[in-house]
Formats: C-alpha cells, sequence, structure tokens
C-alpha cells in the first residue's frame, strides 16, 4: 500500500479544501503541492485592507480551508500530520501537512458530503427550535483545536447585547467610505468567481446580514414572527496567528456538523472588524476571558425557501500550484 496519496486524490481534496467560507468570499489561500506533502499559504494579494487591516480574518478563512482538507483526506482513507507555523521566518506559511493511511469511517464520508452542501444562509430562519442537544453536539464539534472555545450565546442578555453589538458596527461602517467602497468592489457581481455574488446577497431588516451590494437572493417565506436562530462564538485563548488559525479550523468543524444535522449556518463577522464593538464582546459576553473570533448563527431554513446556491471559487490553478525547491526554504 502506497504510504501517500496520488495528485489526483491530492487535488480532489483541494477541490473540497477550497469550498470553505472566507471573509467576503476571498479565498485568500494558497496551496502548494509537493510530492508527498502540502503546503498552505496566506495570499496576501487577497487581504481586505479596510474590513481585516491586521489580516485574523484572513487567517481564520484560511484556517477553514485547512480543516476541509483534512476532513476531506480522511473521507478518502488519509489521515493528515499538520505543522502548523513550520518556518518562524515565513509567517504566511502557515501549515504543512503530511499523510499516513487511514481508514475510512461513515463520520468522515458524511462530514466531506457537507462540504459541498453547506451554504451561507443569510435569510431568516423559522421558530422551530434547534434542541439544546444538537446545540451542545455542534459546538463540542470545534473543541478538538487546542486553544479554542466555541460557546452558545444562550442567556436573553447575551442575544441582546450581541444584537446591539451588530448595530453598533454596521452604524460605524456606514460613516466609513473606504470600509463601504471595499464592501462595494467584492459584493453584488454576477460572473466574478470572488466576492459575495449578487445572487447569494439578501436584502434583510436582520442587524446580522452585511448589505452586500445588488442583493439578489428572495427572502424566505416564513410566517412566524419569532426566529429561533441559535448564536455559537469561536473564541480563542491568544489572539495571535496560531489562534487565529485554529479558531478557523474549528468553525469549519461547527459549520460541517451543523450542516450534516440539517441546519443552516452562516459565519458573521461584522462586529469584531470593529476594535471598540469587537473589545466590548469580549468584556460583556466573555468577561475579558479570551478572544471572539467568528460567529456562527445557524436555524432551521424554511422547507418552502428555494436552495441557496453555491458561491464561485476561482479556478483551481490560481490556489493550487506546484510546490517548488525555493518554497521549502520559506520562499514562495
Amino acid at each position: 500500500m502506497s504510504k501517500h496519496p496520488d495528485l489526483d486524490t491530492v487535488h480532489a481534496a483541494l477541490a473540497l479544501a477550497v469550498r470553505a467560507p472566507s471573509v467576503h468570499n476571498t479565498q485568500p489561500w494558497l496551496w502548494r503541492v509537493g510530492d508527498t506533502t502540502v503546503h498552505l499559504y496566506a495570499d496576501d494579494s487577497r487581504r481586505l485592507p479596510h474590513t481585516d487591516p491586521d489580516s485574523r480574518e484572513l487567517v481564520v478563512s484560511c484556517g477553514a480551508a485547512l480543516h476541509h482538507l483534512q476532513v476531506a483526506l480522511h473521507a478518502f482513507g488519509w489521515d493528515t500530520v499538520v505543522h502548523r507555523f513550520p518556518n518562524p521566518a515565513e509567517p504566511r506559511h502557515l501549515a504543512s501537512v503530511e499523510f499516513r493511511p487511514g481508514t475510512v469511517d461513515e463520520a468522515a464520508v458524511r462530514a466531506a458530503r457537507a462540504i459541498a452542501q453547506r451554504r451561507s444562509d443569510r435569510r431568516r430562519f423559522t421558530s422551530w427550535a434547534v434542541p439544546p442537544a444538537q446545540v451542545s453536539a455542534i459546538a463540542a464539534a470545534g473543541a478538538d483545536v487546542p486553544g479554542v472555545q466555541v460557546r452558545e450565546v444562550d442567556a436573553t442578555g447575551e442575544h441582546a447585547r450581541l444584537l446591539r453589538a451588530f448595530v453598533d458596527a454596521a452604524t460605524a461602517h456606514r460613516g466609513d467610505a473606504a470600509y463601504s467602497a471595499e464592501l462595494a468592489q467584492w459584493s453584488g457581481h454576477h460572473a466574478s468567481p470572488q466576492g459575495v455574488p449578487a445572487r447569494n446577497a439578501v436584502v434583510s431588516s436582520d442587524p446580522t446580514v452585511r448589505p452586500f451590494g445588488d442583493p439578489h437572493l428572495p427572502e424566505a417565506v416564513v410566517r412566524d414572527t419569532d426566529e429561533a436562530a441559535r448564536m455559537l462564538m469561536v473564541c480563542t485563548a491568544a489572539d495571535d496567528l496560531r489562534g487565529w488559525l485554529g479558531a478557523g479550523e474549528a468553525a469549519s468543524a461547527v459549520l460541517l456538523e451543523a450542516t450534516v444535522r440539517g441546519l443552516a449556518t452562516c459565519a458573521l463577522s461584522e462586529p469584531l472588524e470593529v476594535t471598540g464593538v469587537r473589545t466590548r464582546i469580549r468584556r460583556e459576553l466573555l468577561g475579558d476571558f479570551g478572544y471572539p473570533q467568528l460567529i456562527i448563527r445557524m436555524g432551521w431554513a424554511a422547507t418552502s425557501a428555494v436552495p441557496v446556491p453555491a458561491t464561485p471559487r476561482l479556478p483551481m490553478h490560481d490556489v493550487v500550484r506546484p510546490l517548488e525547491p525555493a518554497t521549502s526554504s520559506g520562499e514562495r
């Protein structure tokens, strides 16, 4: 038996990895494929300087893609050994991945299928309650990443404070011309392979929904007046590159587990992009313990709602390239 997957298997796994969610669908990753390893780099050319000036959300996005890759390879019969930040001289080199023959199980196959099924659903959810046991199981899916905690925003007061944070962040962003121009640049398109396309954006009074350009997705017809969305917050012990990458890995695990269970989800970050608002969330919801990195909204979609279309992805040759000799020494 081979000790390494063949190139076709690696490329099939990478095709699933790049289905990971990313801020504004920027897809800010670059994969280098060697004979026995795969390397993940952050692609700064797709950074959002006004939305994400410190590259925190860029690295979180890459962490989600890294976890997607591990899930895909597991479903193909390969375990992974991940070395995070293998080259201290190159912080953009986020991970190197080695392979070990593994065993395929039903859970791995379900998780890999969820990669293709998952969508960012920004529409209203129904009033059908998500059972607490399901919420706990979904949150627990992200608990295997060291230094990362996934907690539910469950108390009425907490939920109200978080919604207030969304409103305040949106207000701050509306007064920021550079941010607004960047949002317009990365949304509302009809044929671009990146950004949030018009067909995936929705007009909504929900404060958690960002006003992406030219929204074409119809709002779900929900007759219930009360929505039963649940909010999970992905937090880290450290607010650094390693913490951000781990937050993305945990978020991927949570999103896929929710999808396996039939729930609609959307990863949210706007309140964490405004320094004062993020600090307030950390103080009021986390008691200054840990750092909020991402918010995940989930619930039951209306059965009558039209399916959310898949967001586009860049061609594989734009994000997957051969490993060059110079790359192993920290150069790209």
